[in-house]
């Protein structure tokens, strides 16, 4: 495993990091719950086969994620205590935890230390290496963490050992980042860069010129570098392998420090830390594939969901995700037969209705941090896919 340097923060971190955004869970709806035995045995395997680092943040999978996170960490712990083996690795076993002030939902500057204890109880612990303010865009910059003085109670929290590091993750033009870069008070940004979203690359060069660490989000597209029959044909590779190109892609940048990849089971654990354990730099032919395909006009016409579920539950109960999702595919593969087929489909497994069920209510997109316009996308994937 490469470990590396997180801008001037002093901490080196595994250039793969376990995002606890995706655990499993079981139930439905509001009734869902996370699978906790099964995640923190996820959590455990990523920290024995090298990662270092993990993030979570207060909304992640149903408002349980920091729980089962701080249940996993002191789990390691108690492994940590009693084996010479990992106390061999770097920074002798431990593990940095990074997750997030929930920045939409301060309505005053008492609530910044609020949301903090809350969270290091449920984190079940003292500290947090990496606290975020989570999903910063122009307008929570300006109304949420300038004006309710967000940034001042982050220095005295900071300053009482409560956290150690002041981040923030980003959804907004790359001209805003570089703006909150610019108030010098942060030391890493976490932001969306993968092999299907370049946008962020020049504003991630700036944050390291300023001394930033930078973490990413996203690696492999919200799973849709799965669908991506180009690579398939082109590499005559499997998933794994198109996995493996994705990651290969973001790790091959020296200006990211980690990529957190949102892991759903052991297995896909196990994968992922075998290409990150084992991974080489781009080949020339490898260069010229990925070059092709990112100019390829197709790509700027994807839709830039990443699956991050923040806007459900739809009222109306919309598969708004599972949508997105087939509507990209079809966009990709232009194999609307089978798109379709998986549109009519897409209730069996309980992920929702069909577009048509919209009310047109705008809760999805007030909450989409990719600002995506959901309601006309889902018409057009409607017209397209209901066939």
């Amino acid at each position: 495993m490469e470990y590396r340097e997180i801008g001037k923060t002093g901490k080196k971190a595994s250039v793969l990091g376990f995002g606890a955004m995706r655990l499993p869970m079981t139930g439905a709806g509001s009734n869902k719950t996370v699978c906790e035995d099964e995640s923190v045995k996820m959590i455990l395997k990523a920290f024995e086969l090298g990662v270092n680092i993990i993030d979570t943040a207060y909304p992640y999978c149903s408002n349980q994620s920091e729980k089962t996170v701080g249940k996993a960490l002191n789990a390691w712990k108690k492994i940590l205590a009693g084996s010479n083996r990992v106390k061999s690795a770097p920074g002798n076993g431990k593990i940095y935890l990074s997750t997030k002030f929930p920045t939409w939902l301060a309505g005053k500057k008492d609530d910044f230390r609020i949301f903090l204890e809350e969270q290091i109880k449920s984190l079940d612990g003292n500290h947090i290496d990496f606290y975020h303010l989570h999903t910063l865009n122009e307008e929570y910059f300006t109304d949420k963490v300038l004006k309710l003085g967000l940034i001042e109670e982050a220095l005295k929290a900071k300053e009482e050992g409560l956290i150690s590091h002041l981040a923030f993750s980003f959804h907004d033009r790359p001209e805003i980042m570089k703006k909150i870069i610019d108030t010098k008070v942060f030391e890493v940004v976490l932001c969306q860069y993968n092999i299907l979203d370049r946008v962020n690359e020049e504003a991630i060069c700036y944050a390291v010129e300023k001394g930033l660490g930078v973490f990413v989000m996203g690696p492999l597209g919200g799973g849709r570098i799965k669908d991506l029959g180009y690579f398939r044909e082109k590499l005559a590779g499997s998933v794994s392998k198109i996995h493996e190109l994705a990651f290969k892609f973001v790790f091959s940048n020296p200006n990211i420090s980690v990529a957190f990849s949102g892991m759903e089971s052991l297995e896909m654990v196990q994968e992922n830390l075998a290409i990150a354990n084992s991974y080489e730099n781009f080949t020339d032919a490898e260069r010229k594939i990925i070059t092709k395909f990112i100019d390829a006009k197709k790509v700027a016409k994807l839709i830039p969901c990443t699956n991050c579920q923040y806007c459900m539950p739809c009222p109306a109960d919309v598969a708004i995700p599972g949508i997105l999702k087939i509507y990209n595919y079809y966009t990709l593969t232009g194999l609307q037969g089978n798109s379709a087929w998986q549109y009519r489909n897409i209730s069996l497994d309980g992920a929702g209705k069909q577009a048509d069920s919209c009310t047109e209510c705008g809760q999805c997109e007030e909450k989409c941090p990719q600002k995506i316009g959901i309601i006309n996308k889902l018409k057009v994937a409607h017209k397209i896919l209901a066939t």
